[in-house]
C-alpha cells in the first residue's frame, strides 16, 4: 500500500508539475501575444502618425486666399489736422487735398503716404486715418502734378507736371527702437532733380536708374510726343567721369497712335507703350543713341481694344497688360524660329467684367492685383495663372492701388478719395496642381516645360516647383537599378537553391546577405568618386563584356561537360561554378584590353561624340548606369535572400516527382520550382523596388542630382528622396519650399504604400494559385 501511495504521490507531483509548466507556458504565450500585438499596433500607429504629420505639414499648400478690410477712410471728410514737425508751419489745411493721385505704404502697414496733385506728400496712420506728417515737394512749389508712376515696392515714384517737367521721388522709412522696444518709423522724402521734357503736360513718365550710373527717362505728353532721355557716365577707372546725355524723339514711330500706358523695364533696355487701338509698341534701347522699334504687337487681336494699364511682374521681365474689355494677361519675350526674341502672350489671367484701371505687382513673388472702374480687385498669380481672390468694390473707380511691401496687404484709392486698406492672407501663391505636376511656361523658356529649380541668385527669381521631374527620376533610378539587380539576384537564387551543394549554399548565402549591411552612403561615395571615373573611360568595354563573358562561359561549360566523369566526381555538386570565376575575370580583362580598339573601330575614336552626333545622347560622368551598378549592391541581397528562401521552401515531393518523371534539374527548376515560388519571388522584387524607390544617398551622390526628364542611361536624374535631403536644410520653416518637400515625402510614402499593397495582393493570388500543388 505504501508503494502504491508513493507511486500515486509521484504521479500527482508529475501532474502538478506538468500543470504548473503548462500554466507557465500559457502565461508566457499570453505575455508574448500581448507584447507582439502591442509592438505591431505601435508600428501601425507610428506609421499613421508619420502620415498624419506629413499631411498636416503639406495641407496649407491648398489653403484658400483670404482678405479682410483693415481700414476704410474717407479722406475728404476726416477732420484730423496735425502740425508737421518735418516742415515749417503751413497756413493751408494740412489734410490731403481731394485730388490724391498716388499711394504707398511701409512694410509694417502702420503708415500710408499719399501724393496729392498740389505737390504734397501726406503721411497718415492706418490705425485711425489721422494725419501724421505733411511734406511739400520744394521742386514743385509752383507746379501741378499731372501724372505719377510708382515702382514695385512703393519706394520710388516718377512725377510729371503740367509744364512739362519730371521729378524723380524716393520715399523711405528709417526704423528705430527705443528702450522699451517700441518701433518708431521716421519717413524721409528724397527729391531728385527736375528734368525738362517739353512745354506740355506730362501724361505718362517712367524714370529709372541702372548700374554704373546709367539713368533713363521716357515720357509722353499731351502733344503726343514720346521722348527718351538717357544719361551715362563716360570715363575710366583712372579718370574723372563725364556725364553723356542722349535725347531721342520716338514720336515718329507711333505713327499718330495715342499712348494710353507707358513703362520702362528695370534693366533699361526696353520701353513698352500701349495704345488706344490695342497695340503694344516695344523699343529696344540697348543702343541709347539709336533705339530700335521691334515689330508692333496687336494685343487686342484686331478688335482695337484700348490698353488701359501696363505694368511689370517682379523682375521686370514679364509685362502685365490690362485692356478696356477687362482682360488681363502677362507677356514676355521668347525666342522665335529666326532666333529673334519677340514679345508673346504667355499667361491669360482672370478677366474683369469692366475696363481695367490699375495694375500692381507683388514685391515678393509673381503675384499681381488688378482693379476696374467698379472698384473690383482681383488677386492673380502669373506663373500658376490662378485667380486667388476677388474683392468686390463699391461701384466706384479705383485710381491707384498697390501691394504692401510684404505682400500681406493691399492699399487702394478711389475716385472720390476713399482709401481702403485690405489685409491679405496668401502664404503659398505659387502652388496649385498645375505648377506642381503640370507643364508651366516660365520666363525665358520657349515653351511650357516640367522644371524643378526652387531657388535662384536674386529676389526676382521665378521659383519652379514641378515635382514631375523628381517623380520621373525616382522611377528611372529604380528601373535601372532593378534592370541589373533582378536577373542577377533571381538567377543567383535559383542556382544556389537548386544546383549548389548544401555546404556551399550555407556558406555563399550569408556572404551575399552581408552585402545588405553595406551603408548606402559608402556605396554612393565609392560610386561617385571611384566607379564613375573608371566607367567613363571604359564604356565600350562595359558593353563588350556581356558578349565576351557569355562566349567564354559557354566555352567553359562545353569544356566541363566534355571532361571525364572521374575528374568531375572529385568536386561537390555546384562547385563547378567556382571555375567560372577565372573565366569571368579573363573576360573582363579581355574587354578592357579591347576598349580602345572597339572605340576606334565602332565609335570613331570618341564614343561620347558618337553618342551625341548619332543618337543625340549626352554622356555625364555621374549617370543612371553608375547608379544601376551601385544600387545593385543594395538591392541584390534583398531580392536574392527572399527569392532563395521562397525557392528552398518548395516541397521536396514536387521536385522528386518531377525528377522521377524524367525531367532534369533545369526543367524542374523552371517548370515546377519557379512557378511554385513565384509568390515569394514577386514579393522579393516588390520589396527590392520599394528599397530602390526610397534610396537616398546612392542617388544623391552618384547621379549628379539633375532634375531632368530623360530616359537616357548616360545622364543623371534627381529623386524625391534625394531632393528632400538636399533642399530641406535650406527651406525656411513653414515656407512654400518647406511644405512642398513634405508633399514630396507624402507622395513617396503613398507610392511605397501602393507598391507594397499591390505586391501583397498579387502575392496572395499567386500563393492561392500554386499553393494547391
Amino acid at each position: 500500500m505504501e508503494v502504491l501511495s508513493k507511486q500515486k504521490n509521484k504521479l500527482n507531483l508529475r501532474a502538478d508539475s506538468k500543470e504548473a509548466a503548462l500554466k507557465k507556458r500559457r502565461l508566457v504565450d499570453k505575455i508574448a501575444t500581448v507584447v507582439v500585438s502591442a509592438g505591431g499596433i505601435a508600428i501601425i500607429l507610428s506609421i499613421v502618425t508619420i502620415l498624419v504629420f506629413i499631411s498636416i505639414e503639406a495641407m496649407p499648400l491648398w489653403d484658400k486666399v483670404e482678405s479682410s478690410v483693415s481700414g476704410s477712410f474717407k479722406l475728404n471728410k476726416n477732420p484730423a489736422i496735425f502740425t508737421s514737425p518735418l516742415i515749417h508751419q503751413q497756413s493751408e489745411d494740412l489734410y490731403p487735398t481731394p485730388d490724391i493721385i498716388a499711394i504707398g505704404v511701409e512694410e509694417f502697414r502702420e503708415i500710408a503716404y499719399l501724393i496729392s496733385s498740389n505737390g504734397f506728400v501726406h503721411f497718415i496712420s492706418l490705425k485711425d486715418g489721422n494725419n501724421i506728417y505733411k511734406v511739400q515737394l520744394k521742386s514743385l512749389l509752383d507746379k501741378k502734378i499731372t501724372s505719377v508712376s510708382g515702382s514695385i515696392g512703393n519706394e520710388k515714384f516718377t512725377i510729371g507736371t503740367d509744364d512739362g517737367y519730371i521729378l524723380p521721388l524716393k520715399i523711405i522709412f528709417n526704423v528705430t527702437y527705443d528702450k522699451q522696444l517700441k518701433r518708431n518709423l521716421n519717413p524721409k522724402v528724397i527729391e531728385g532733380g527736375l528734368i525738362f521734357i517739353d512745354y506740355s503736360p506730362i501724361e505718362f513718365a517712367e524714370y529709372k536708374e541702372g548700374e554704373e550710373g546709367t539713368k533713363s527717362l521716357v515720357a509722353y505728353n499731351r502733344k503726343g510726343n514720346l521722348i527718351l532721355i538717357t544719361q551715362e557716365e563716360a570715363g575710366s577707372f583712372f579718370s574723372d567721369s563725364d556725364v553723356q546725355e542722349y535725347r531721342v524723339d520716338l514720336t515718329s514711330d507711333l505713327k499718330g497712335n495715342k499712348v494710353t500706358s507707358l513703362v520702362l523695364d528695370d534693366s533699361l533696355t526696353n520701353i513698352y507703350a500701349g495704345t488706344d487701338k490695342g497695340e503694344i509698341f516695344n523699343w529696344d534701347i540697348k543702343n541709347k543713341e539709336n533705339p530700335k522699334l521691334n515689330p508692333i504687337i496687336d494685343a487686342s487681336n484686331g478688335n482695337d481694344t484700348e490698353i488701359t494699364a501696363l505694368g511689370f511682374i517682379l523682375g521686370s521681365r514679364s509685362l502685365i497688360v490690362g485692356d478696356n474689355n477687362g482682360r488681363v494677361s502677362t507677356w514676355f519675350k521668347t525666342r522665335g524660329p529666326d532666333n529673334l526674341r519677340l514679345l508673346k502672350k504667355v499667361h491669360i489671367l482672370a478677366s474683369h467684367k469692366y475696363p481695367v484701371t490699375a495694375v500692381a505687382a507683388s514685391p515678393r513673388d509673381r503675384g499681381l492685383i488688378t482693379a476696374d472702374i467698379k472698384g473690383n480687385i482681383i488677386v492673380h498669380h502669373s506663373t500658376s495663372q490662378q485667380k486667388h481672390h476677388e474683392i468686390k468694390g463699391g461701384e466706384e473707380l479705383i485710381k491707384h492701388l498697390t501691394f504692401a511691401p510684404k505682400a500681406d496687404g493691399i492699399l487702394a484709392i478711389t475716385e472720390s478719395n476713399n482709401l481702403f486698406d485690405y489685409s491679405l492672407d496668401n502664404e503659398h501663391p505659387e502652388t496649385n496642381f498645375k505648377t506642381l505636376f503640370g507643364k508651366v511656361w516660365y520666363e525665358g523658356y520657349s515653351k511650357p516645360e516640367y522644371v524643378w529649380q526652387s531657388t535662384g541668385g536674386t529676389d526676382e527669381y521665378e521659383p519652379k516647383f514641378s515635382l514631375t521631374p523628381l517623380m520621373f527620376g525616382t522611377f528611372k533610378g529604380a528601373f535601372y537599378a532593378l534592370l541589373f539587380a533582378i536577373p542577377l539576384s533571381i538567377l543567383g537564387a535559383i542556382c544556389v537553391s537548386q544546383f549548389m551543394h548544401p555546404t556551399l549554399r550555407n556558406t555563399i548565402k550569408p556572404v551575399i546577405e552581408i552585402m545588405a549591411a553595406l551603408p548606402s552612403v559608402v556605396l554612393g561615395f565609392i560610386a561617385a568618386l571611384w566607379l564613375a571615373p573608371i566607367m567613363e573611360k571604359i564604356i565600350p568595354a562595359l558593353f563588350a563584356m556581356p558578349v565576351i563573358i557569355t562566349a567564354l562561359t559557354l566555352l567553359s561549360v562545353y569544356g566541363w561537360q566534355s571532361a571525364p566523369k572521374l575528374l568531375k566526381g572529385r568536386f561537390k555538386e555546384g562547385s563547378e561554378l567556382f571555375l567560372l570565376i577565372p573565366v569571368i575575370i579573363l573576360g573582363v580583362l579581355i574587354s578592357i584590353w579591347l576598349n580602345n580598339p572597339i572605340e576606334n573601330l565602332i565609335f570613331g575614336g570618341d564614343y561620347k561624340n558618337w553618342l551625341y552626333e548619332v543618337l543625340g545622347l549626352q554622356y555625364d560622368q555621374r549617370n543612371a548606369l553608375v547608379v544601376g551598378y551601385a544600387m545593385g549592391f543594395a538591392v541584390i541581397p534583398i531580392i536574392f535572400t527572399i527569392s532563395e528562401d521562397a525557392l528552398s521552401s518548395v516541397p521536396r515531393h514536387l521536385i522528386a516527382a518531377s525528377l522521377a518523371l524524367g525531367a532534369n534539374k533545369w526543367q524542374t527548376a523552371i517548370r515546377v520550382v519557379l512557378p511554385t515560388a513565384s509568390a515569394g519571388i514577386f514579393s522579393a522584387v516588390m520589396i527590392g523596388l520599394g528599397r530602390a524607390v526610397g534610396e537616398t544617398m546612392i542617388v544623391l551622390m552618384a547621379t549628379g542630382n539633375t532634375p531632368i526628364l530623360d530616359w537616357n542611361i548616360f545622364n543623371g536624374f534627381r529623386t524625391l528622396s534625394a531632393n528632400i535631403a538636399v533642399e530641406i536644410p535650406e527651406a525656411p520653416h513653414g515656407g512654400t519650399l518647406y511644405r512642398i518637400l513634405f508633399l514630396a515625402a507624402l507622395i513617396l510614402f503613398a507610392v511605397t504604400f501602393l507598391l507594397n499593397t499591390v505586391a501583397e495582393l498579387v502575392r496572395q493570388r499567386l500563393r492561392k494559385k500554386y499553393g494547391q500543388l
